[in-house]
């Protein structure tokens, strides 16, 4: 008896995981937008945010465009450096990519403030601080496989 009721349980686990799942397609599969849709909506997006007038979103329509173009840019690099070869970068490679990061940063910062006000300013970079928190936190969680225990919380 006891051999029987096992075996039902190893049936019905077996069968409940052999069930196909297609809830939501591949992200492969899935239709992109385009880059100039992506843009519209995070334009859209920091305007409801950051109450932008007409000015301030032109000018901010162009910074989103730069800043897209150069994210296709780094990730196109980043796919053909996987495919070729999985080098090691060596620690003056290491630095110079951080270096222009964060030169990067700088710039976008100081491109900030020029176009927004005080308020907004100190809006957007709560709204930055946070965003890079929760990726932060998302990226260590799936590095170990468990919740992450970060020390710097802002």
């Amino acid at each position: 008896m006891k051999k029987l009721f096992i075996v039902a349980l190893l049936v019905v686990g077996m069968t409940s995981f052999a069930q196909e799942r297609k809830a939501r397609p591949e992200r492969a599969q899935m239709e992109q937008m385009t880059p100039e849709q992506r843009n519209q909506l995070h334009l859209k997006k920091m305007t409801l945010e950051l109450d932008l007038n007409a000015s301030q979103q032109k000018e901010m329509s162009k910074i989103i465009a730069e800043q897209s173009a150069k994210r296709e840019a780094r990730m196109a690099e980043r796919k053909a450096s996987k495919d070729s070869a999985k080098k090691q970068l060596t620690a003056d490679e290491r630095f110079a990519k951080k270096s222009k990061m964060l030169d990067e940063q700088i710039v976008m910062k100081e491109r900030m403030k020029k176009i927004l006000s005080a308020d907004q300013y100190k809006k957007w970079d709560d709204m930055k601080g946070k965003r890079h928190h929760g990726m932060k936190k998302r990226m260590m969680h799936h590095k170990d496989g468990k919740p992450a225990e970060m020390s710097d919380k802002k």
